[in-house]
């Protein structure tokens, strides 16, 4: 794989969700959002499988344990919904308000974090959720 930090992968999935937004925006125009969402899937699923093929990165079914399978269909179901909600709410507002509301996930996934995985958070670490969640709500005002 390429040897590339966490953090520069973060970067770049936040610059992919970006041009998401407004790709999306401009492709949801005169298209049923539910319908739009089932082309973006197709498209999603043909490039990762290209991708996994060029890459050499399948590995066999019988490798992955079934609390694995469980938790991965589970992440799907919830990617799914995400989806066909972040596509119906491009429909009816702005790229520039629906983004930021829709990144809210952040100030969700540190509280799920700390509740539900053990995981640590610092003062600075929450007051930076906290101004998350803040800029979130500033952005969405119209």
């Amino acid at each position: 794989m390429l040897n590339i930090p966490w953090q520069g992968w973060a970067l770049m999935s936040a610059g992919f969700a970006a041009l998401t937004a407004i790709f999306g925006k401009i492709g949801v125009e005169n298209v049923n959002a539910d319908f739009a969402t089932f082309i973006r899937t197709i498209v999603i699923i043909a490039s990762l499988a290209l991708m996994l093929w060029a890459t050499g990165q399948y590995q066999p079914l019988g490798s992955i344990s079934g609390r694995s399978y469980g938790f991965l269909a589970l992440s799907g179901l919830a990617t799914g919904g995400s989806w066909l909600c972040y596509y119906r709410a491009l429909q009816a507002g702005t790229a520039s308000q629906v983004a930021p509301l829709d990144k809210l996930s952040v100030v969700i996934v540190a509280v799920a974090g700390v509740l539900f995985l053990g995981e640590h958070l610092t003062g600075w670490n929450w007051l930076g959720v906290a101004m998350i969640a803040t800029g979130a709500a500033l952005v969405a005002v119209k």
